[in-house]
């Protein structure tokens, strides 16, 4: 049997070194002047000496280091991720070099109010989003049509991709298919239902706060006349959203449209043959190099303070906390703290779930916080953690395509940081009830 993993503060040392070194030096840089300051230091190097330190804390532990990284890098999740970013890679490259996205932008954006692009991106990536049930599949379906209206509207890409994040971060937590939602009311006990009535009356105001903050933002501009695009261009783009709304498996849509795309080029576009098609779907992985690297990086380095009893003395603390205050809000405040600080060191919202949700149960209940309660307040913030975190895959996914500093992403999902302060209000709200004490 295997013993249990004894908690450690210093376990956790070794992200807190990765995220000195990756944002002092892309603050450091951008302070300089260089306009691509977090580009100077890549984020896959300036973790590498993290990775040392992790390593080396295992090994003092008596544990394997090597096989634990490996372990971690290997996970199920962390390779799914992967695959996500290689396909939605190449099906952007070989869209934009088809046409498509410039025929969505003339043929449907290019009719919207200026005033209307951003809440419009954000409303249907929630749509998406809440269909779909993952926030990743969502990115990657419409972030290249959200590219589009940038270039051609002149909007900040830092505020129209953060406007689709926003909205796929909605449709995650919310969706009663999501795997976030899902692992939430299970842990804790209640239905779908009773959960999705609770996460809606929080969402809501959220989304539609959201909504009004996003048509005041941008410095807009009637979208640019482009030159005359054939209308068959857009029909991988709705093939594939068509898809990703009925609930097929992300993996299956982003292929389904890869090689729907490559199909349509060699019909409508001009010498876009098998050479033409292969090279734009290898550019597209190559632009993806850097965010796999990190993720699986990240994957081991979060499998090595696990072991190591970072994530135990993370519990630990915030559950010796909750014992310490007995009223409802207090019940409430840890189950929010437990859950997006674990996000925070494993960079997964439904991994962090997995990892918090019996503790977070165990406080609800000693706390008298109804279940479905204590699944919503779980799942936002792991969702909320997870969508403005820069260098989570939501963020990374986004910033790979876009070309845009991950930290200028993170100030602009706004929905995230809407939802999460309301979310903190509601729960602070001076009515709350004084829980009864629990032996």
């Amino acid at each position: 049997m295997n013993e249990p993993v004894r908690p450690s503060a210093f376990a956790l040392a070794p992200l807190l070194v990765f995220l000195a070194l990756f944002f002092g030096a892309g603050l450091y840089f951008t302070s300089h002047g260089e306009a691509m300051g977090f580009y100077q230091l890549r984020a896959p190097v300036a973790i590498l000496p993290a990775l040392a330190l992790a390593a080396f804390i295992a090994w003092r532990r008596g544990l394997k280091p090597l096989e634990t990284l490996i372990e971690g890098m290997g996970d199920h999740n962390v390779v799914l991720m992967c695959l996500i970013f290689l396909l939605a890679g190449g099906f952007v490259e070989v869209s934009k070099a088809i046409g498509a996205v410039d025929a969505i932008v003339a043929l449907g954006i290019g009719h919207l109010h200026p005033a209307l692009l951003l809440p419009g991106l954000f409303v249907v990536a929630g749509f998406i989003s809440l269909s779909l049930g993952t926030s990743m599949g969502t990115i990657a379906a419409v972030a290249p049509i959200a590219l589009g209206v940038s270039d051609a509207s002149g909007l900040d890409r830092a505020l129209v991709l953060g406007a689709v994040i926003g909205g796929a971060t909605f449709g995650d937590n919310l969706s009663v298919i999501s795997d976030t939602a899902i692992v939430a009311s299970r842990t804790q006990g209640c239905t779908m239902r009773e959960k999705f009535r609770e996460n809606f009356k929080l969402a809501l105001p959220a989304a539609l706060l959201t909504v009004v903050v996003l048509g005041f933002l941008g410095e807009t501009a009637p979208v640019q006349t482009l030159e005359p695009v054939s209308p068959w261009l857009i029909v991988p783009y709705v093939i594939v959203l068509g898809l990703a709304m009925a609930g097929v498996d992300v993996i299956i849509v982003l292929s389904l449209g890869l090689v729907i795309a490559g199909l349509f080029g060699a019909f409508f576009t001009d010498e876009f043959g098998v050479a033409a098609y292969a090279t734009h779907i290898w550019e597209g992985f190559e632009s993806m190099v850097e965010i796999i690297l990190l993720s699986l990086l990240v994957g081991g380095l979060g499998a090595l303070m696990k072991a190591t009893g970072g994530l135990a003395w993370l519990a630990q603390t915030i559950g010796r906390f909750a014992r310490g205050h007995r009223s409802r809000r207090a019940g409430e405040v840890s189950i929010a703290a437990l859950s997006a600080t674990t996000d925070v060191f494993t960079a997964n919202n439904t991994v962090a779930i997995l990892i918090s949700g019996g503790l977070a149960r165990d406080i609800a209940q000693q706390h008298g916080v109804p279940p479905a309660r204590a699944a919503s307040v779980l799942d936002i913030f792991a969702c909320v953690t997870q969508g403005v975190l820069p260098y989570g895959a939501q963020i990374l996914l986004a910033a790979s395509l876009g070309t845009v500093s991950p930290l200028a992403l993170a100030g602009n999902v706004h929905y995230s940081w809407l939802l999460g302060a309301i979310t903190i209000a509601a729960m602070l709200w001076p009515s709350r009830k004084v829980a009864p004490q629990v032996a």
